[in-house]
């Protein structure tokens, strides 16, 4: 008798199915483990408070002028300002002015607690605040002419 020739055939190809499979077929392993790492935080660095109002000469019985500005921000991102505090630093008598005294108690600065609340861009003259007011005293019992003339230095603090 004569036997199929498909036998062969089918073991051949059943082999190969075989063989084929096992490349498919794989399996892993599961592990544990821990480990570590960090992540920095950067720093900011100050922003400069900018007066962009110009006060012209103050003399007795004037209106107060407003005092409004900017900011230079240094940083590579947005600086968060709350407030912005106006103070006067100091008062420089003109050179040749009058006898008398000048300074700080002959001025009224009003409001000097600006509130801001905003993010401020990286750049200069991003941002700004406004809000307070400066004027001279008139003071009907004083002699004020050792002010005529003088700078009213102004500082800011961003809060």
């Amino acid at each position: 008798m004569r036997r199929p020739k498909s036998k062969p055939l089918a073991i051949a190809t059943s082999t190969v199915v075989v063989v084929a499979g096992t490349g498919i077929a794989y399996a892993f392993w599961t592990g544990g483990g821990s480990g570590s790492g960090s992540a920095a935080t950067g720093t900011s660095v100050a922003l400069t408070v900018n007066q962009t109002s110009t006060v012209t000469a103050m003399g007795p019985g004037d209106v107060a002028q407003p005092l409004s500005g900017n900011f230079d921000n240094p940083n590579s991102g947005p600086t968060y300002v709350g407030t912005v505090t106006a103070s006067i630093t100091s008062v420089t008598k003109a050179g040749g002015a009058p006898a008398g005294s000048c300074d700080a108690t002959d001025y009224t600065l009003a409001n000097a607690v600006m509130t801001v609340n905003a993010q401020i861009a990286a750049g200069n003259a991003q941002g700004s605040w406004s809000g307070a007011s400066i004027k001279f005293n008139n003071s009907a019992s004083v002699n004020q002419d050792g002010c005529q003339g003088a700078t009213v230095n102004l500082g800011y603090t961003i809060g």
